[in-house]
């Protein structure tokens, strides 16, 4: 990739403090940590942001329910959510919490700039609220009467509030949407945006009254009254970078959401950024949900799995190659150990795991694991096409945000290359003397196969690369050096390890 390549910005949401994080949110971060070492692999400079949102009604209620006041319990829960990602190395390059002063501080200048513009006013609403959601429906954005998400009917609520002139901006929305089909992907969100802006979208109520809800940053133009938690959340994605020192990152900016949260984020989001005179960012990428027992995973559902309990029973690879290959980004999917055992056995243990295995134990046995020259054939030509091709595939599929697909093309690869150990059967060849030559330029050829490999999963599964470059003895620097060409990464002299099993089967979840 070259020097002027552009740099990208990606952020999760910050997700909400009020209990610990489950695989939900734990996929949007593994999404982030695979985009950024894939395309740094190639050149780019990335950065990716996640942390946690810590103001409004629920965090207020989870506090008072653990007999804590809220900051006491945020600080707590920042640090359960910071050890989580450690523990299951999920790795970003800042941590944004709605607390932090440098981003209040920021909320408060943006706030007073908006109502300095006249786009902030004082009115008294009636409406019907979701405390789960902590945000006003309409009576078409319900279901059945119940809020789509929480399943819960909203509360009537009528006060005095502060209100944000959205529906000024409404129009140039549309129009951008229109000149940006990219804006919101996959397009099928595009459209229930826009289907919702042919509507009246009305003004944005961005305060609460002290007398309600404490908890929040104060407005700077009314002490009664704090700050709607999203015009306060969604603003954390430019001060995340301003306090680390990058301000310019935010031209670069690539949203990761769930679609539960697609109505802030594409109609609130760039309606306030164009408030504050602030570009708007470049992609809204949105994914469906994990399900289990057809509903949407959610802690107030209480049907979640928790990272480090699947780390710990199948591997963290294991898991991130489950929820990347199984899932098309912007669909909806359903969670099951079975279906990650089922991936895990047949993917993972049976096809890398058992050609990893194959190959490193014969170039022990017929080698002591000293690789052999290379005498090209047509058939191993073909085995260095497939792998070229997978390389070209996964690249695109990336871009496109279609992971599952990029998986896809590269175990066409390694399907290739187990087709190939059993055509050219080294095994059978070197019961021959004369023909140990063949056998180790096959295996060397098949070394390579699994050097190429380690460079090509490792955004997806860092760990098993490692492992595999380990046993490969190659460095890991080399992991990112994707321009290494076929047949020179092993020198004369070069010696592989004896095999260690990367993905053991396991019979029964």
């Amino acid at each position: 990739m070259p020097d002027a390549a552009p740099p990208l910005y990606f952020t999760t949401p910050i997700f909400y403090a009020n209990a610990e994080p489950h695989i939900g949110h734990t996929y949007t971060l593994v999404v982030a940590d695979m985009l950024a070492r894939f395309w740094r692999a190639r050149g780019r400079r990335v950065f990716v942001v996640t942390g946690t949102d810590e103001h409004g009604d629920k965090i207020a209620q989870a506090a008072a329910k653990h007999g804590m006041d809220p900051k006491t319990w945020v600080d707590r829960m920042s640090v359960t959510w910071k050890d989580t990602w450690r523990a299951v190395g999920l790795e970003y390059d800042h941590f944004v919490r709605t607390t932090d002063p440098d981003h209040e501080a920021f909320v408060q200048k943006v706030l007073s700039e908006i109502h300095a513009r006249g786009d902030i006013t004082f009115d008294r609403y009636t409406g019907l609220y979701c405390y789960g959601c902590e945000r006003f429906y309409q009576e078409r954005e319900l279901d059945g009467g119940l809020c789509p998400d929480h399943r819960t009917p909203p509360v009537e609520i009528a006060e005095e509030n502060y209100f944000f002139r959205m529906e000024k901006y409404q129009e140039r929305l549309l129009r951008l949407l229109d000149e940006r089909p990219e804006l919101v992907s996959p397009d099928g969100y595009r459209r229930e945006v826009l289907a919702l802006l042919r509507e009246p979208i009305g003004d944005l109520c961005i305060s609460r009254p002290k007398s309600r809800l404490t908890w929040g940053i104060e407005l700077p133009f009314d002490d009664r009254y704090v700050t709607y938690v999203w015009f306060d959340a969604l603003l954390s994605y430019v001060s995340a970078v301003q306090s680390a020192g990058q301000p310019a990152l935010w031209n670069a900016a690539h949203h990761l959401i769930a679609k539960d949260i697609v109505k802030p984020h594409a109609i609130y989001w760039p309606t306030m950024l164009m408030a504050a005179g602030l570009p708007i960012f470049q992609q809204l990428h949105v994914h469906g949900y994990w399900q289990m027992n057809q509903g949407k995973m959610s802690k107030s559902l209480g049907n979640v799995v928790l990272p480090a309990d699947v780390r710990d029973r199948f591997g963290m690879d294991a898991f991130r190659f489950y929820v990347l290959r199984d899932k098309s980004y912007g669909g909806d999917a359903d969670f099951s150990e079975e279906g990650l055992v089922a991936r895990l056995n047949a993917d993972l243990a049976n096809g890398l795991g058992n050609l990893a295995s194959r190959v490193l134990a014969m170039q022990q046995r017929y080698f002591q694991g000293e690789v052999q020259p290379l005498a090209p054939e047509a058939v191993d030509l073909a085995l260095r096409q497939a792998f070229a091709d997978a390389r070209r595939e996964l690249d695109v599929h990336v871009g496109e945000f279609a992971f599952h697909r990029a998986l896809e093309a590269l175990w066409r690869a390694l399907d290739h290359a187990n087709k190939y150990v059993t055509e050219t059967a080294p095994f059978s060849l070197a019961k021959d003397p004369a023909k140990r030559p063949r056998v180790g330029a096959i295996l060397h050829e098949l070394c390579e196969a699994l050097r190429v490999t380690a460079q090509l999963i490792e955004p997806f599964m860092p760990e098993t690369a490692r492992k595999l470059a380990s046993q490969l003895v190659i460095p890991e620097s080399d992991l990112p050096r994707l321009e290494l060409e076929w047949g020179t990464t092993f020198p004369p002299g070069h010696r592989t390890l004896a095999p260690v099993s990367l993905f053991p089967r396991i019979e029964s979840a």
